[in-house]
């Protein structure tokens, strides 16, 4: 199996190659030369059943691979138990959407941390976590894999450690890995290729080469100061980085086969490409 890659919502070319709406997506995607897609709840899951349903068909045609973030406005780790428990609802309404599309990934925020001390907020976020997975065990969503997310302030949680420490409690849980997230909060820190491998091996570590070789990659180039992410940035950035070869030939040197998904700023389908012919001239160069 390969890796899929694709954007997180519409690139301005979308709208002006003349697109318009969601069920345009797949046919976009494909003659783009993609095969993945991140849909958008980011404000809410806005979108109804038969639309999801119909999503999916077009995508299952266009062999597309179709995946959903959930509402930026989650917080596990809120000290409010009604928060918490909305959250809750925000993920069944996920991944209710995510399987009607096709799909069965779900990218969840955790959260910040707030006037919390940050092992307190992760014991929130660990309880309402498992709350969530008995909901969707008792929708029949058991399948669905949800995907807690590196994040890219600091004051939010979401280092790898406790993506990690999220994932670990039980095995459908998949870590999405945002590379460029995981170099703001830490000013720079994936400069090396050294610094990526020390990622992709504590992944193996703690949950095993079977859930490394499926994880969920976000990619982009993002500005950061000195509370870590500040903006998306796109390719053409030269400043802040980081560089995306090293954690495709991990990628391929692991055997993985993760579904990557770009977040440029109005270019992340073009960017997108531009990763899958790297992962390709990568692959096809260690004759893998």
């Amino acid at each position: 199996m390969s890796a899929k890659f694709g954007p997180a919502g519409n690139s301005d070319s979308f709208y002006e190659l003349g697109y318009k709406g969601s069920l345009d997506v797949p046919d976009y995607i494909f003659k783009m030369g993609l095969d993945a897609y991140e849909y958008q709840c980011g404000r809410g899951v806005n979108i109804g059943l038969e639309k999801c349903l119909a999503l999916g068909e077009k995508a299952r045609e266009k062999g597309v691979t179709l995946t959903l973030h959930a509402p930026y406005y989650i917080s596990l780790s809120s000290v409010d138990p009604a928060k918490r428990d909305n959250s809750i609802v925000y993920i069944l309404q996920s991944a209710r959407a995510v399987d009607a599309m096709g799909g069965d990934r779900v990218v969840v925020h955790s959260g910040s941390c707030g006037k919390l001390d940050r092992k307190t907020a992760l014991e929130y976020a660990c309880d309402t976590m498992k709350k969530a997975l008995e909901v969707l065990d008792d929708e029949g969503l058991s399948h669905i894999r949800l995907c807690p997310e590196t994040m890219g302030k600091i004051n939010q949680l979401g280092t790898l450690d406790e993506v990690l420490t999220l994932c670990e409690l039980d095995e459908r849980m998949i870590p999405c890995i945002d590379f460029g997230h995981l170099n703001a909060r830490t000013h720079g820190g994936l400069s090396t290729y050294e610094a990526f491998e020390a990622i992709f091996d504590e992944i193996e570590n703690r949950l095993g080469i079977s859930r490394l070789r499926e994880y969920h990659g976000h990619f982009s180039k993002i500005e950061y100061s000195d509370g870590g992410e500040k903006k998306h940035l796109t390719f053409e950035d030269t400043v802040f980085g980081p560089v995306f070869e090293p954690f495709l030939e991990l990628t391929v040197k692991k055997n993985c086969s993760p579904v990557i998904i770009c977040e440029s700023d109005g270019t992340q389908a073009e960017d997108a490409l531009k990763l899958k012919k790297s992962y390709e001239a990568i692959k096809e160069g260690l004759d893998v």
